[in-house]
């Protein structure tokens, strides 16, 4: 059996002083919701990847990005395509005047973009992505970034 070409991904879990994180809707595969980030260039880091994907989705400027705090693995598709993507997900303290969506220059199929309440996230009926997303946030919350990227699902 062929091994799945592999995709690596940055992504961010962008929180605000308001202690809400910040979720893109894309309305593909029946719609989710996810942290924003993408994937990475030949010859770039999972670093520089985001922050250029932070601009490049959401217009962010002035981003500064914290520890590395969780990890995944998942087949799917991408454009039709099945591959193996490898994402790593990145802390972010950000305002939302920080944000601005009208300076996005490649915005992809993002729907809408909400900043989601704690008590949203974990009552919603909707499919966020990452699986185990606001346990890391309660986790953050209640005792800061772990020190060990967090494997999740």
């Amino acid at each position: 059996m062929n091994a799945l070409p592999r995709r690596e991904a940055a992504r961010a879990v962008i929180l605000d002083t308001d202690q809400r994180v910040l979720l893109l809707r894309y309305e593909e595969n029946d719609g989710f919701w996810a942290t924003p980030g993408g994937s990475l260039e030949p010859g770039e880091d999972y670093p520089s990847a985001l922050r250029r994907e932070l601009g490049e989705e959401l217009g962010a400027t002035d981003i500064t990005l914290g520890a590395q705090i969780a990890e995944r693995s998942q087949d799917h598709l991408v454009g039709g395509h099945p591959v193996r993507q490898v994402e790593k997900y990145w802390l972010v303290h950000a305002t939302p005047a920080a944000i601005d969506p009208a300076r996005a220059t490649q915005p992809d199929n993002i729907d809408s973009i909400r900043w989601w309440t704690l008590d949203e996230l974990l009552s919603t009926g909707e499919r966020v992505y990452p699986r185990g997303l606001a346990d890391l946030i309660t986790d953050i919350l209640t005792t800061g970034a772990p020190e060990q990227p967090a494997v999740l699902g």
